[in-house]
């Protein structure tokens, strides 16, 4: 629920009801073209400043089995930093495949290094952008955001 579709070719805030379980927020991303939405966070102290890598959870309300492919990118900004800073490279794991019944949980493999453009260091603010490439995946419908998983190593014990 702390992302945000961007304004431009940005992913439509849904919600799934169901009879038993959680009500979920979503970001719909579309099948017919690139769709983007944001989120930032600002990451301990203890983190090595170093690539992360992340995992996308995500439904469709569609009994399709076609892959669905994510791709995250993120920027760094200190104190008096510039918001007019362009994100790093974008990186996608590999595309997941649904599971054939509607409303079901999909998670992605852990992608690759992201690399986060600026110079990460302590007490930044890190911005990441989430992208469905629907180039790079045959599910037709619209996939489901739920989250994002984020893994990163940290160089320190505590926050101290």
């Amino acid at each position: 629920v702390a992302m945000y579709p961007n304004t431009t070719n940005g992913a439509e805030a849904g919600q799934v009801e169901s009879s038993n379980g959680p009500e979920i927020k979503t970001l719909d991303f579309d099948k017919d073209s690139d769709e983007n939405a944001q989120f930032a966070i600002a990451f301990p102290k203890s983190w090595n400043e170093g690539t992360i890598t992340f995992q996308a959870f995500f439904t469709a309300n569609s009994t399709n089995t076609g892959t669905t492919a994510w791709a995250l990118q993120g920027v760094a900004l200190a104190d008096n930093g510039d918001l007019n800073t362009a994100f790093g490279t974008a990186v996608l794991p590999t595309a997941k495949a649904m599971s054939g019944t509607a409303n079901d949980l999909a998670v992605t493999a852990e992608s690759g290094a992201v690399t986060i453009a600026g110079s990460p260091g302590d007490d930044e603010y890190v911005f990441f952008q989430i992208m469905r490439d629907v180039s790079e995946d045959t599910l037709t419908a619209d996939a489901r955001l739920l989250g994002v998983k984020l893994f990163f190593t940290t160089d320190a014990a505590n926050d101290a």
